[in-house]
């Protein structure tokens, strides 16, 4: 089939003999791909030169499913059903899903003759967190071949069937808004609080839809480049200029005086200063949610500056399937308007341009794009 192969970091390649994936398990599903956005974790294993990041180094192999590279990368798309094993039983041949792309303790059991069986649940598996796994992976980034290729096989349970009112490219976008929901999720957020997103990057725009889904009240995103302020704006956030006033943290607090700052921060830029102004920004036993992924490196922090005010602080590590539906069904009531999500998708390209139209657009003109698409099918 064709695909897009990841063999190494600044080594992508356009192929039409990448061999195609078959059901093996009975709880598996041969998919045909709509779309697959090309997500800034791609960009990284594309030029990170200390790579692979999740993809398995060459040589060893993938902890979940014993793969090794070259593989399919591409873990944000869409597609339709076209063969299931014998014992899937919620989807059919001709269902339109989003996959939810994770790779966890649990999937080892899709992959008897790649990886040993005999190892358990870790702690987070265990608890029902799966999204926080030990030897967390996904389709597309080692846990199987991914979706910048015709064809991908996964397990059932992965699977988020579409409804007629959420079309296949917007389908593609349910990954990366699952990723802002569960961090809303995060926050305990209530329908009417207010929120301050930090960063007006895909997940920070991202993020702004997910709020609306939320039915939050004023939302602000802080963002110094103008173009993502506009894109921001466009989504239904007000917006703020940082880099336009002396004391930021003083001037964010004060567009919510009744709440002596927000009710709940998303840094989805992830330097020290934004991780700051998450916490001074919001008000008493508000909530400040790490979306972003840093480097390995600590940072300066002040502890006085959640104890005063009894603030919390936490993280959010990508999502779950519970996330993938909440965000289908946000989608179809229309508390995510279709056309405000598509605003996100700022192209769409062939396989074959995936990397030159696709990757090196993105990385190369990043402040104008936020997702670009990829087909197998001709645009």
């Amino acid at each position: 089939m064709k695909g897009l192969l990841y063999y190494g970091t600044n080594d992508i390649r356009y192929s039409e003999s990448v061999s195609e994936p078959q059901i093996q398990n009975p709880n598996d599903v041969k998919l045909k791909v709509s779309f697959c956005g090309i997500c800034g974790t791609d960009l990284k294993e594309y030029t990170y030169s200390g790579g692979p990041v999740f993809f398995p180094k060459n040589g060893a192999k993938n902890e979940i499913s014993g793969y090794e590279l070259p593989l399919c990368p591409g873990h944000e798309f869409s597609g339709v059903v076209v063969e299931v094993g014998t014992g899937v039983k919620n989807v059919k041949p001709g269902d339109r899903v989003a996959v939810e792309a994770t790779s966890h303790c649990s999937d080892r059991a899709r992959y008897k003759d790649t990886v040993a069986q005999d190892l358990g649940l870790c702690l987070a598996c265990e608890s029902g967190s799966p999204n926080c796994c030990t030897s967390l992976s996904f389709c597309g980034l080692g846990g199987a071949s991914g979706g910048f290729a015709e064809y991908v096989v996964y397990g059932e349970d992965h699977m988020v069937k579409l409804p007629e009112s959420v079309p296949d490219d917007i389908g593609a976008l349910v990954e990366p808004i699952a990723v802002a929901w569960h961090a809303v999720e995060r926050a305990r957020f209530r329908p009417g609080d207010t929120a301050l997103v930090l960063g007006g990057g895909p997940i920070g725009l991202a993020t702004i839809l997910a709020l609306r889904g939320h039915q939050a009240g004023k939302i602000v995103c802080s963002e110094p480049a103008k173009i993502r302020r506009e894109f921001a704006e466009d989504l239904g956030a007000e917006v703020f200029d940082p880099t336009q006033t002396e004391d930021a943290n003083a001037a964010l607090k004060a567009m919510v005086p009744e709440n002596e700052g927000f009710h709940a921060s998303f840094d989805c830029s992830g330097i020290p200063q934004t991780f700051t102004t998450s916490v001074v920004a919001i008000g008493p036993s508000g909530t400040a949610v790490n979306v972003a992924i840093w480097g390995d490196h600590p940072i300066g922090f002040a502890p006085m500056s959640l104890t005063y005010q009894e603030k919390y602080a936490t993280g959010s590590m990508c999502y779950t399937v519970k996330d993938f539906e909440a965000v289908v069904k946000a989608l179809d009531e229309g508390l995510i308007p279709i056309e405000k999500a598509r605003k996100l998708i700022t192209g769409k390209v062939n396989l074959k341009d995936g990397v030159e139209l696709g990757f090196k657009q993105l990385i190369e003109h990043k402040e104008t794009n936020v997702k670009i698409l990829v087909t197998p099918d001709e645009v």
